[in-house]
């Protein structure tokens, strides 16, 4: 992503989430660089649709509504999986996909199967990936 996108999506995070506090607006800015890192290397003719108000990316690929929920596990606090149905029903969304974002490159997705297995994703997400972030490097888990 070029600097002056970057800045210019960032102030419209600052603009358009005010009501946030600066920490739910960091998290923001975190959830659409690895948004746009993500559409980068998974296929760049993704198009982003929306990013700001929810948890969930919507995107759009060949045509599809799609929605992206990026997931750190050392990171994150744990959602109400179920409120996301709901928000795959309302925006008339086809796919949900679950991406974990690993900064670290690692060998072993243990702690990841786990976590699905534990959190039941596989029925929430139609597609449940790892993003190696730094690597530029996503892994198929489903």
């Amino acid at each position: 992503m070029e600097l002056a996108v970057f800045q210019e999506l960032t102030e419209e995070i600052a603009l358009e989430c005010f009501y946030m506090t600066e920490s739910q607006q960091e998290e923001k800015v975190i959830q659409l660089i690895d948004l746009h890192h993500f559409v980068e290397c998974y296929d760049p003719k993704i198009k982003i649709l929306s990013y700001i108000h929810h948890p969930i990316n919507i995107i759009e690929e060949d045509g599809i509504k799609k929605g992206i929920l990026f997931y750190d596990v050392k990171h994150s606090t744990p959602f109400d999986w179920n409120v996301f149905e709901e928000f795959k029903r309302r925006h008339q969304l086809k796919e949900i996909w679950f991406v974990f974002v690993e900064e670290d490159p690692i060998s072993d997705t243990n702690r990841h199967v786990d976590f699905i297995t534990e959190n039941s994703i596989e029925i929430f997400y139609d597609k449940i990936f790892i993003f190696h972030f730094f690597q530029s490097a996503i892994k198929s888990l489903k």
